[in-house]
Order: C-alpha cells, then structure tokens, then sequence
C-alpha cells in the first residue's frame, strides 16, 4: 500500500507535472515549426532575409562573441526554428520586470552605501590602480571601497562552518542568510536548530534559498514550514513549468550577515558535502571569508536588494545598519581595504569578469587560482595566456575528480593552448575543488562566489569581496601553497593520452559552453 501511495505521489506530484508541462511546450513549438515548415517554398526567400538581418543584428550587440556564435550558428542552419526561438529568448517580461525592480532597490539603498572620500583618497595613494577598479564596482556595481574591516579566511567549510554556528550564537538583532543550496542533513539541521531558537529570543530572520532547490532538495511546501518555525522564508525565482531564459538566472550567491555587523561569503553551501560530512567527490576542498567591520553593511544592503525584488512594501533599510552601540573586538586588525561586490546577470555589466581580468592583466609576479569549473571566453583565454607569456607565474588549481564529467572534458579541451603558454594547471588529488578563489603579488585577492565559466559570468546572480593590502592575503596564499602540495601537474603528455573521443567531446562542448 506504501508503495501505492509512494507511485501515486510521484505521478500526480508538483514535480512530474512540471516535467509533462515542459514536454507539452516543447512539442508545441515544434508543431508551429513543422506547420511553417511546409510552406518553407513560399517564403523562402523572406526566411533568408530575416535570418540575415536577425544575425546582422546580434554581430551589433553589446554582448560576448561566444554568446553570439550559439545564436546565429542555429539561426543560419535552420532560420524557421532559429529565429523563432531567437525572438522567444530574447523577449522575456519577467527578466526585464526583475532588472527594473532590483534597480529601484538599490537606488533606495545608495544613503547607505556613499563611498567615504578619506578611503578612496588612501587607496590611491597606495595604488591607483586599485584606485580605479574601486570606482570602476562602485559606478557600475555600487558597492564602495571601505576600510576599517577584519577579514578571516577559512580554508576548508568545516572551519567556516564553526564559525558560522558561532556568530549565529551571538544574534541580537537580527539574521539574513542568502543561499544557492540548501539540503536537509547534519549541516542544515545544527543551523536551523539555531535559527528556531534566535526566533524565540526575538531575533528576526529571514532566510532566502534559490528556487532550484525544490527539485530534488527540498519539498515544495519548505517556505511554509519554515515560516512555521517563525523564520521569515522565501524561493527566490521558484522553477515554473514555462518555457523561459529567465530562469537561467539563478541565486548563486551565499551570504550570512549577523545584525550588521559581520557578513560571511564563499562557496560554501549548506549542504553535508561542503564539510565531508558526506563523500561525493572524495575530499570537497571549499572556502570562504567572515568579514567584520564597514565593509558588512554592503553584503547586508545586497541581500535586502535581492530580498525585496518580491517585495511590495517599502523596506526600512536603515534599520539594518550595525549597532552603533556595537564595538569590535580590540585585538582584530582592521587595516588594508575590502570592497564587497554583487554581479547582475540582467544589467549587462559583467562586473564578477571584469575584476578577475584586472587581476591577471595588472599581475606582476604571480596570479593564483583556485576554481572548480573552467570554461573560458576567448578574452579570458586571452588574458591568461598573455600574463604568462610575459613572466608571471600563472597556476590554476582544478579537481581531479569532477562533479560533472562534461565540465570537466570541456575545461580540458582548453588546457593545451594554456599549457602551451605557460600557465600551469594542477588538479587536486584528494577529490574536488569548489572554492573560488584569486590572488596576486601577496597584495590582491579575491573570495567570494564567482566561477570561471559562463554561468557565473554571464547568468547567475554573484557575490564577492576583493581584497587588497590586507593581512589575510598570507592566509590566502598560504593555503594556495599547502593545496598545490596535495596536487598533481597536468603536462602535454597527459593531455595526448586522453582517448580521442574525450578529447573530440570536449572540443564539441565548446558550442554550448555559454549555456554551462
């Protein structure tokens, strides 16, 4: 009988639903291309045309030749079906309704988030260079540069993880927690734990995870539940049985922000693989950074940007500000500088690529990577391989066992042209790398949530925190050196011994590496 139920539940459940509805839209719109199909002979000629002027018009665009090239390869192939999805993609309401709304919220949060000149002043006169791209995040990501901020890095999440059930503890106010994944399981029960009792004491929460997780994570229903436990849940962008780019825009951001005054970010999410307390991919090596000071206020006015795109009524940011009761430990450094960042897949401003590219053109001894995927753009293949031509050490640490094997056959197919170079690549033995992590010259990093591949990019919804003339930059690029000790080099050789049809699929990927 269990059984029964069991089966009924999938066949008539939210999930299976979703999936008929997907297929119906599909097979709907194959039948408007067949229909239009038959009369091909007719209007040819017009069909041509219109595939001309239509890829004329993406050569114009302000956008990525790789983005461009998986348009108008289809466009040109088969222009009936091409154009059609061309204009279906392109003509998204609720994309564009997002941007606007996000826009407003953060015209509302500018009072709090003003560029202190004393700042910007020292920072230039240290670099300015660093000067520039400080402007550069606030004019186009506006998120200023700040001083008088501690950092710490954790290099593994089980030691993030600790810290953050600590400064979970320590709420007064208030608790904002921002994640991709969320996944029942030892992580997420010690938090929520926390969470049901901070709610008790009066502490608001509010707690947003994206939309992907009600499909296999979490059950539908998750929002109510939680809300029930008196944390103030939502989905961020709910998976919809339509046809639509938009949901290609996924939260992939993970901010934790303790009653203002201190913001955690990094690649950890919550989830038992991102603190071995489950195998997936053998030993999963992740990172991330707690943050205590100004520079807080801007991962707390990021968060309520996002938050209220589904909000109606007007938000009180100001309520949100640190405590100004609230004095920071006395034996934590605060100097150098850190400037937190988010990345819109809708403005068009790819602000998350534009800061790694000032890394590795601006480096002078050396650039360090750490990253799970690797599925470049011709300007970041570019960038890479120039930098080390011209003497700096470039290293990229990858995986060595991936989580996703066509991932990991497209980054390859791009390790040759690197290698040739000089850049060397490493692959982490003990099992998977998700941190994303830069650094520089032991003066510049960068932590936060931002991959090198197109999805990351181009698509998803980031955050970060670029760091310069910060002490923590040691920790940093000393867990650089003790990772590259647990790794292995990857050479010419070892690429030649790839099977043909490896090498072959990897290369092919490359046509669909802007949807990866």
């Amino acid at each position: 009988m269990k059984q029964i139920r069991g089966m009924l539940r999938v066949i008539f459940g939210r999930t299976t639903f979703g999936v008929v509805s997907l297929i119906a839209q599909v097979a709907i719109f194959f039948w408007i291309y067949r229909f239009l199909s038959r009369y091909i002979v007719y209007f040819y000629g017009g069909f041509t045309l219109l595939s001309a002027l239509v890829i004329i018009y993406i050569l114009n665009k302000e956008e990525n030749p790789s983005f461009k090239l998986s348009w108008m390869i289809p466009i040109a192939a088969v222009p009936v079906f091409g154009i059609l999805f061309y204009l279906f993609a392109e003509l998204q309401i609720i994309g564009k309704l997002m941007d606007k709304k996000l826009r407003d919220n953060m015209k509302q949060t500018e009072p709090y988030l003003v560029q202190n000149q004393k700042v910007l002043d020292q920072l230039e006169r240290i670099s300015k260079q660093d000067a520039n791209l400080a402007r550069y995040i606030k004019n186009t990501g506006h998120y200023p540069a700040y001083g008088n901020t501690n950092v710490q890095y954790y290099s593994v999440g089980e030691t993030m993880f600790s810290a953050m059930k600590k400064e979970l503890e320590a709420a007064k106010r208030f608790i904002f927690m921002e994640f991709f994944i969320v996944e029942r399981g030892e992580m997420w029960d010690e938090i929520l734990e926390i969470l049901e009792r901070k709610a008790k004491e009066g502490v608001e929460i509010r707690f947003m995870y994206d939309g992907m997780c009600t499909i296999a994570l979490l059950p539908s229903g998750y929002v109510e539940e939680l809300k029930e436990k008196g944390i103030n849940a939502k989905e961020f962008s709910p998976i919809k049985p339509v046809l639509t780019t938009y949901q290609n825009n996924r939260d992939h951001r993970k901010i934790l922000v303790v009653d203002g005054h201190t913001a955690f970010t990094g690649g950890v999410n919550l989830a038992d693989e991102y603190i071995n307390r489950r195998v997936r991919f053998g030993h999963w090596k992740d990172t991330g950074i707690m943050l205590k000071g100004d520079a807080a206020t801007s991962f707390t006015m990021m968060f309520l940007e996002m938050w209220n795109i589904s909000e109606k009524e007007p938000e009180e940011y100001g309520r949100y500000l640190r405590d100004p009761e609230y004095f920071y430990p006395l034996e934590l450094s605060r100097e150098g500088f850190v400037i937190p960042y988010g990345d819109s897949p809708l403005d068009g401003e790819t602000v998350g690529k534009q800061v790694y590219l000032d890394i590795i053109n601006s480096a002078r001894q050396y650039v360090q990577i750490m990253t799970p995927y690797l599925i470049l753009d011709y300007e970041m293949v570019r960038a890479l391989t120039f930098a080390a031509k011209r003497g700096v050490e470039t290293i990229i640490i990858m995986p060595r066992i991936p989580d996703k094997k066509y991932a990991f056959l497209l980054a390859r197919s791009h390790y040759k042209e690197l290698i040739r170079a000089g850049v060397q690549i490493f692959e982490y033995k003990p099992g998977f790398i998700h941190a994303k992590v830069f650094s520089s010259d032991g003066i510049k990093a960068v932590v936060g949530t931002i991959n090198m591949d197109f999805r990351s990019l181009y698509l998803h919804f980031e955050c970060a925190a670029y760091l310069y003339c910060n002490e923590v930059i040691r920790d940093i690029d000393r867990d650089f050196k003790e990772t590259l000790a647990q790794c292995r080099s990857v050479s010419m050789e070892d690429l030649n011994k790839d099977p043909w049809y490896e090498r072959f699929a990897g290369r092919a990927l490359r046509l669909f590496a802007p949807l990866m």
